[in-house]
């Protein structure tokens, strides 16, 4: 380990003497597609089926991929037909080399569809900085409740997989309840099946909506006695998660994030069109009342920068000027002038003035 190191040094310093950094990946990678001066770079080193349209991916990862707390996100980028795709997912980690990816195929989801039915093992992903709040260090309270909805699983399954690996499990009481449309696609029954059997601290349950129609509602909190000592960590789609924000109000504290926004989040009302003048590119275009600014925008060929549609990660936010707002998540409306304003998850109510 030790040699191939050493060996990967002095590559880097040769390769940097005499070229660019562009060039020098280019020419290391064809050695070693894991071998790079500056890109954290991860190799799909085993793919499985892990339930319905899902699979887990074991990459290993080279020495520049940042490792993330549990519970955080990662923006990787992959390459489909020449072209280059960035969606956030949480991680696994499995040991000090190898990660684990697990994906759920979303309906028209170019990214999911290529990683779940497309990927192979030798496929290389690339890794940006990790983010988000929903940390164990964070939790303040002697119990904790996790609620998960479909692909909201992942970031769940992160934390209890660190809290097992650390032992807080023996110390802590942690409870997960996790939706899924039917059996077929709950992913990892049989791990929290084991991880209940071996920390008697954890419990969980897994409720099947089109099965049994058993959606998020009153009667799970009543199970609760103790939600004043409680942190809630809920994760899943935007209509989930605002159910979850609202029935769980009185806990200590709660966390929460939104994966994806849902024909729930757009209000019947919100139809015509609206137009949104751009100050950088002096450009104004007329897009949808109701949708998203970034996907509108990318609807007209217009390439916001952006990374994990969630409105976590900031790097779609940018300066609204005037105009009427509404958040897609919480239903919340801005109308004051000179606001940040995350694109990805705010649609607009009137014509807008934006700095993009």
């Amino acid at each position: 380990m030790y040699a191939t190191e050493k060996r990967n040094s002095l590559f880097n310093s040769l390769a940097q003497s005499v070229m660019n950094s562009h060039d020098a990946n280019f020419w290391l990678q064809k050695i070693n597609p894991l071998w790079s001066i500056n890109q954290p770079l991860a190799k799909v080193v085993k793919k499985q089926i892990v339930a319905k349209d899902t699979v887990s991916l074991i990459l290993q990862c080279n020495r520049h991929v940042k490792r993330g707390v549990a519970g955080q996100h990662h923006p990787i980028t992959v390459e489909i037909a020449g072209r280059h795709y960035e969606r956030t997912y949480s991680l696994m980690q499995l040991d000090e080399d190898n990660l684990c990816l697990t994906v759920k195929k979303v309906d028209q989801g170019i990214v999911s569809s290529w990683l779940v039915e497309q990927s192979k093992i030798g496929d290389i992903l690339y890794f940006g900085q990790p983010y988000g709040e929903m940390q164990r260090h964070h939790i303040q309270t002697p119990h904790l409740l996790l609620l998960a909805a479909g692909s909201g699983i992942t970031p769940m399954l992160s934390l209890i997989e660190e809290m097992c690996q650390s032992k807080q499990l023996v110390r802590m009481p942690v409870q997960l309840m996790y939706w899924v449309k039917t059996h077929e696609d709950a992913a990892y029954a049989e791990y929290l099946k084991e991880v209940a059997e071996n920390f008697p601290n954890f419990s969980y349950q897994i409720f099947y909506t089109q099965e049994q129609d058993q959606r998020l509602n009153h009667s799970h909190v009543a199970q609760f006695t103790t939600l004043s000592e409680t942190t809630v960590y809920a994760c899943g789609p935007s209509g989930f998660v605002a159910t979850a924000e609202t029935l769980f109000a009185d806990a200590a504290s709660i966390q929460t994030e939104a994966f994806s926004l849902s024909q729930f989040d757009v209000d019947a009302n919100d139809t015509g069109f609206i137009n949104v003048r751009l100050t950088q590119s002096n450009k104004t275009v007329a897009i949808p009342k109701g949708q998203s600014i970034l996907a509108s925008l990318e609807q007209q060929g217009i390439k916001p920068n952006h990374g994990c549609r969630m409105g976590i990660c900031n790097k779609c936010a940018c300066s609204k000027v005037q105009g009427a707002t509404k958040n897609l998540l919480n239903g919340s409306a801005n109308h004051e002038p000179a606001q940040l304003l995350k694109i990805c998850v705010n649609s607009a109510q009137s014509d807008l003035v934006i700095d993009l």
